[in-house]
């Protein structure tokens, strides 16, 4: 996964019609919003602004009157083929007098968002997730030593019946940590929950 840099824009023209692509970072949909109210003023003129917006529990997408797919879906694929996130893709078209068709559509948006995309620069990122594992309590050492082996973070650990241990890792290694654990433990171990 990775996340942009910086804003990056770029521009097409397709039978007189503009298509101003833009990618910027985000982290929330008010953030999201609060941009998109900017780019309305800035292009009071402009007959569509569409706009996908990929951030940790808070997406969405606006075709803003295209027919249905023609706009968004084109935008999320390019984004979601690039692994991008944390990322407010918007492409604002001013209408040239000629209809493109949904085929012409869906290429002209997809397109803007690409070629915005050659401009940018990525920086890598990784998902982390939260795991909660409860043990019992002569089997808790063996267990963190696991996680010192994934660098894991523990963020907390409860004791009532069992040791609750709440633990911060990649996601990609959530699996790997827990089958470990549950094999050198014999299986006395249990999955809570993970976030």
């Amino acid at each position: 996964m990775y996340q942009l840099k910086s804003a990056v824009a770029a521009e097409i023209e397709i039978k007189k019609s503009r298509f101003l692509g833009q990618l910027y970072p985000i982290y929330s949909r008010g953030e999201a919003q609060t941009l998109l109210s900017q780019i309305r003023a800035q292009h009071p003129n402009a007959v569509h602004v569409c706009w996908v917006l990929l951030c940790d529990g808070d997406s969405g997408l606006d075709d803003d009157g295209e027919p249905s797919g023609t706009a968004a879906k084109p935008m999320y694929n390019v984004l979601v083929h690039k692994e991008l996130f944390n990322v407010l893709a918007v492409v604002v078209r001013y209408w040239g007098g000629t209809k493109l068709g949904a085929g012409g559509l869906t290429r002209a948006y997809g397109q803007a968002i690409s070629d915005a995309f050659k401009n940018a620069e990525l920086i890598a990122i990784e998902v982390l997730s939260e795991i909660q594992l409860a043990v019992n309590f002569a089997d808790e050492s063996q267990l963190r030593r696991v996680c010192d082996h994934y660098q894991a973070s523990i963020l907390q650990a409860d004791y009532a019946e069992r040791a609750v241990l709440t633990i911060k890792l990649k996601a990609n290694q959530v699996d790997a940590l827990y089958q470990e654990a549950f094999n050198l433990l014999r299986g006395n171990l249990e999955r809570l929950s993970e976030k």
